[in-house]
């Protein structure tokens, strides 16, 4: 058995160190789209502080909060996590997650902002998120429009499963596996753009 040299491995605990914190970051956002409250607080210590705008508060507060304010204002949101940097210095991180929210609005229309959460993580067994600010660097409306490869489906096009804010959502389901009928598109390119 050949013996890892210790700084490969050094950089092998740090890889999943990241991991387990970006894992981390993924359930926090999923958590609040699905309007799933353990999945949110699992990524949070429970003496955590958020920052969010108007809202200073613990974990629990914070999920309260934020699902009433997207289930009063939207059908469906979804938060995107994209660059991310984190320092590691032992069992504190530091890093910087930037975010495209997307919410399709009750009224219709489609809310977009861009920003950025600054977290402190502490690794107390496992990685969870001490202190998060979240900064919006920009905010605006989008124009409705439809789709055409979603509109004017068969009677199965929701056969894999019905987009819940919830544990009925598809994503939950197991084993997933495909419950529709073989589908193919007559004409492809009439659904290649969306109607203005």
């Amino acid at each position: 058995m050949t013996e890892i040299d210790p700084a490969r491995l050094a950089r092998l605990g740090e890889l999943l160190d990241r991991q387990d914190i970006y894992d981390c970051l993924k359930r926090i956002s999923r958590g609040i789209d699905r309007f799933d409250r353990e999945l949110f607080l699992s990524g949070y210590h429970a003496d955590a502080v958020i920052d969010a705008g108007h809202n200073v508060s613990d974990p629990a507060t914070t999920y309260d909060g934020g699902m009433a304010l997207h289930d009063a204002g939207q059908d469906a949101t979804l938060h995107h996590l994209t660059n991310h940097s984190c320092e590691l210095d032992g069992d504190t991180a530091h890093a910087e997650t930037y975010f495209l929210y997307v919410g399709r609005n009750k009224d219709g229309s489609n809310w977009a902002a861009g920003g950025r959460y600054i977290d402190r993580l502490e690794r107390r067994n496992e990685w969870r998120i001490a202190f998060r600010y979240t900064i919006i660097d920009w905010s605006g409306m989008v124009p409705q429009t439809q789709v055409p490869l979603f509109t004017g489906l068969s009677e199965d096009a929701q056969a894999n499963g019905i987009p819940s804010r919830s544990r009925e959502d598809p994503s939950y389901r197991r084993p997933f596996t495909n419950l529709r009928q073989s589908h193919i598109m007559d004409d492809p390119t009439a659904y290649s753009r969306p109607d203005a």
